[in-house]
């Protein structure tokens, strides 16, 4: 089971946070979007589904500067890095709290999937990029239903976020750049509480489910790309 990262929100809140907010970011809107526990009668809970646009391994960062000190959680791959680099990334998702995931092991997606819902229902944050991976040209991908599908299962709303700049700060295989030129745009949070209603009379496996993934991650995408464009 995950523990618990309130310390590490804590830890990110003072001294993460000046780091990236000095250096990198240049400007973020919407934050009155951002549910709050308690002072939304759609949902008392607060917490939330992050979706971003995966531009960069600066968007952890960023996504965690969002949240903090609220606690929240990521979903990591576990299949890629060799040697000291994935030494370093086992101690951060230790400290982190992150969810590890092996996406050529269908055993671990079950598992992650499990404790990301757990999460989700005691009230934490989790950050998802629907894109599955960083983009490789600076443009936005088709979104994955993995987000829709913890939408529907837990009911937590998916709060929609996008990022410009990160790309051309540190592009996958390049070099970090300390320029102050990221730029954050944060949607209203999406509940979609038809969809949620029709879920619950509807088989996982059935074509009408399926529909109504594609139909929130379109819809969640669109609002990515839109947040997005404002802020280019």
């Amino acid at each position: 089971m995950i523990k618990n990262t309130s310390l590490f929100s804590w830890f990110c809140l003072f001294f993460i946070k000046p780091i990236i907010s000095h250096f990198f970011i240049k400007e973020i809107r919407g934050w009155k979007n951002i549910p709050q526990p308690g002072k939304n009668p759609d949902y008392l809970k607060g917490n939330f589904i992050l979706a971003a646009n995966h531009q960069s391994h600066l968007d952890w960062i960023s996504s965690g500067r969002l949240c903090v000190p609220r606690t929240f959680h990521f979903i990591g791959q576990t299949d890629a890095y060799t040697g000291t680099n994935r030494i370093f990334r086992d101690i951060l998702y230790f400290i982190a709290g992150v969810i590890r995931l092996d996406r050529k092991s269908d055993e671990s997606k079950k598992k992650a999937t499990a404790q990301a819902i757990d999460i989700l229902k005691k009230g934490r944050i989790l950050i998802l990029y629907p894109e599955g991976t960083r983009t490789r040209t600076g443009e936005i991908g088709k979104g994955k239903w993995g987000t829709a599908k913890f939408f529907l299962t837990t009911g937590v709303p998916i709060l929609p976020v996008a990022f410009h700049g990160a790309f051309e700060l540190l592009p996958p295989g390049g070099k970090l750049k300390v320029k102050r030129e990221m730029k954050i745009n944060i949607g209203k949070p999406l509940y979609f509480k038809e969809e949620f209603k029709q879920a619950k009379n509807l088989d996982c496996s059935s074509e009408e489910y399926k529909e109504l993934l594609a139909k929130i991650m379109n819809r969640v995408m669109k609002e990515i790309i839109s947040l997005r464009e404002e802020i280019k």
